[in-house]
């Protein structure tokens, strides 16, 4: 299952549906783009700056992270040409309904070429160029969070 890196951060600190993330992907192992290593640690710096985790829990959060990279929990996906010009077919794909940002494009582009079954993703531009790319979503519907 591919994780976008909004969600790895719900399972690393706690936001109002990490209960339901937890449980729902307990026990399975990850793909995710390379560009999660940033994206994964921007995230907790700014819920450091906006005082939602404390600098202690930012830094466990990190060291968590890179730790079930290290134990193969989440496997990395290169961030390759490959994956760039994916994602530019996407966004050209997705234009005008979809206003596709760079970096989730390039997500869905690393899901796609990787062929990684399922996009774990509460963004709502995510969830819509997975429909139309015929990419299965967890949730499969947002009103499944609830």
């Amino acid at each position: 299952m591919y994780l976008d890196s909004a969600i790895f951060v719900k399972l690393l600190v706690r936001e109002p549906d990490s209960a339901w993330f937890n449980r729902s992907l307990a026990g399975q192992n990850f793909e995710t783009s390379e560009l999660a290593l940033a994206e994964v640690r921007s995230a907790l710096l700014a819920k450091e700056r906006n005082g939602q985790i404390s600098p202690r829990e930012r830094v466990a959060a990190v060291q968590r992270f890179h730790s079930m990279v290290a134990d193969e929990l989440i496997r990395l996906l290169a961030l390759n040409r490959s994956v760039l010009e994916r994602a530019s077919e996407l966004q050209f794909a997705c234009h005008p309904h979809i206003p596709l940002r760079t970096l989730d494009a390039l997500h869905v582009a690393t899901c796609d070429l990787h062929r990684s079954g399922t996009l774990c993703t509460t963004d709502g531009r995510m969830r819509s160029a997975c429909d139309q790319f015929a990419i299965a979503l967890l949730p499969a519907r947002m009103e499944d969070l609830t």
